[in-house]
């Protein structure tokens, strides 16, 4: 069948800390966006006693097209907006260490 990886016990970490940490995060989009498979990423975090969030459909809050919008509404949407966007550049951010720590530890596990 496919090719078991090993992944360091710090990659692990790292992609569980990633979950835990990162609001509104789904075990499916952290688990891709590491290139792992989601089933990898629940076991981890069931191991280090991370709970798993379910998703619910609609729960996000939708954007106002700013029609009929009052300065304190938009003045809300853009504070929510730019939350989002700092836990978005943080979350990327940390995907992008972890991702360049795996990419060491493979580069040292091969051998030419």
């Amino acid at each position: 069948m496919g090719n078991k990886k090993n992944y360091s016990d710090e990659f692990k970490r790292d992609a569980v800390a990633l979950y835990r940490d990162t609001d509104g995060a789904t075990l499916s989009a952290i688990a891709k966006d590491l290139g792992i498979n989601d089933m990898t990423l629940r076991t981890w975090c069931k191991a280090a006693g991370v709970p798993i969030r379910h998703s619910r459909p609609g729960s996000a809050v939708p954007a106002a097209s700013g029609i009929d919008e009052t300065p304190e509404q938009e003045l809300v949407r853009l504070r929510a907006e730019n939350r989002e966007l700092k836990a978005e550049k943080t979350k990327l951010a940390t995907e992008r260490d972890i991702l360049r720590s795996a990419a060491k530890y493979f580069a040292g596990e091969t051998r030419w």
